[in-house]
């Protein structure tokens, strides 16, 4: 049996068994890529070992220990608060907010991941203190991310033409840019409204407070003569004597603002090192937490325990199993399968199918390289249009960045708000991506290729 057939078979049995059983899908992974690759393709363990995600490793640990310290020192709370009024306290406009910062920030030129790394903390904060859903919430910082991805000054945008100039065929680069934009947010209403956007339209932060008023008000009274300890709003118990008022957030004190100005400005200070000065967001991150932890060493403590080892786990296991499938050829096994099809409408198709389920566990940058000049084959043809099919491309390979398994679904993932189940969040992302997977390619091909109008 061929290496690539005996590639797929183990990936097909892992997702069997982690379907079945509670076992980590990280683990049976790394299991799988020993398994895969030292006992069937004779590979050395530290060459299994090269292809572990140490760059996504520390960006998931540095971010989310990073966010941790800055719920637990209240900065998270006030910069909530602060967001809340340039909307005018309109709950239903929040997730929209959070859509056009991220898409403005990889627009001008940041990388997807960095963009969700910044975001997703803050936007799932908002989710969990105002009702909105979590997974609506994610998946719009995600396709923001996405939306702004392929402006010509954005990375992807930049690779992208390159690579298709480099070819000699004539692109668009704004072509490539609004066709993305326009895909991601035409998702993004779809589940917007699914998600129940609709609910949230007539609501304002102002009503949430006045429902926690009363809910406390209907638990306390007539219970005085039994006090319990105070669990804290949102835990769904509430005793009659609240040590910060009666639900309402004490005073700081000029011993708590400094921490949150420091934190603030550590926040402040991550966007515009990782962003302007490119330099690696998980190593600024975890600077910068460690820092505010020298600060503030009770502000921290711990944050470490927030810190979401499981979906650690299961990405960096699933990641280093993708390395080695492509050590093993099968990417390029499939690929040059389909490359090799006579009919291009068809190919085309295919190719962006390829590109999506491959992007949805591995990075979208080196995808787009592989494939791009994979299909070059019948693009020369001239049957199809080249700028169709690299737009198509383009967005059936990034749109499935929502998957737990790639960097940015794993962001989302690994900040779900305080008090959601994590196995029932990872489950809906899952879904959701497993829907993005199946639909977003003929979507795409569709739009953009079958009718031949680019």
């Amino acid at each position: 049996m061929s290496a690539p057939i005996l590639s797929i078979i183990v990936l097909a049995a892992m997702f069997l068994l982690a379907t079945v059983l509670p076992i980590n899908m990280g683990a049976l992974a790394f299991v799988g890529a020993f398994l895969l690759g030292a006992v069937f393709l004779g590979m050395d363990p530290d060459a299994i070992l090269d292809n572990f995600p140490g760059g996504l490793f520390l960006t998931l640990v540095g971010v989310t220990y990073l966010f941790a310290i800055a719920q637990n020192n209240g900065t998270i709370n006030l910069l909530i608060s602060k967001a809340v009024k340039l909307v005018d306290n309109r709950v239903a406009l929040i997730p929209w907010v959070m859509f056009i910062i991220t898409a403005a920030i990889t627009a001008v030129g940041a990388l997807g991941p960095a963009a969700v790394a910044i975001m997703a903390p803050i936007a799932l904060s908002f989710a969990a203190k105002y009702k909105i859903n979590p997974l609506m919430m994610g998946m719009l910082v995600v396709h923001g991310a996405q939306a702004g991805s392929f402006s010509p000054i954005a990375v992807y945008g930049v690779i992208v033409n390159d690579l298709v100039s480099g070819a000699g065929f004539p692109g668009s680069p704004m072509a490539l840019f609004l066709t993305s934009l326009v895909f991601n947010l035409a998702i993004a209403v779809v589940l917007f409204f699914v998600l129940g956007g609709r609910k949230l339209s007539s609501s304002r932060v102002g009503q949430f407070v006045e429902q926690v008023a009363e809910a406390r008000m209907a638990v306390s009274v007539g219970s005085h003569a039994a006090d319990v300890s105070y669990k804290g709003s949102g835990s769904g118990t509430y005793g009659p004597r609240d040590p910060a008022g009666e639900g309402m957030p004490a005073m700081n004190t000029p011993a708590e603002k400094f921490p949150q100005i420091m934190t603030i400005l550590g926040l402040i200070a991550l966007a515009v090192v990782a962003l302007g000065f490119k330099v690696d967001v998980g190593f600024v991150s975890i600077t910068i937490a460690v820092l505010l932890a020298l600060v503030s060493p009770k502000a921290q403590k711990g944050a470490v325990n927030k810190i979401s080892w499981s979906t650690v786990l299961l990405i960096c296991g699933m990641l280093t199993f993708v390395g080695v499938l492509q050590e093993a050829g099968t990417i390029e096994y499939v690929s040059d399968g389909v490359a090799n099809l006579g009919a291009p409408l068809l190919a085309a198709l295919l190719i962006c199918y390829i590109g999506a389920v491959v992007s949805a566990f591995a990075s979208s940058t080196a995808i787009l390289a592989a494939l791009i000049p994979l299909a070059i084959p019948f693009l020369d043809s001239g049957a199809i249009s080249a700028v169709g099919v690299v737009c198509a491309l383009a967005i059936a390979s990034t749109i499935v960045d929502v998957s737990p398994f790639s960097t940015n679904g794993a962001l989302v993932l690994a900040n779900a708000p305080e008090g959601t189940d994590k196995d029932r969040f990872y489950k809906q992302i899952l879904a959701y991506g497993g829907v993005v997977v199946v639909a977003g390619p003929p979507l795409a091909w569709a739009t953009l290729v079958l009718p031949g109008l680019l």
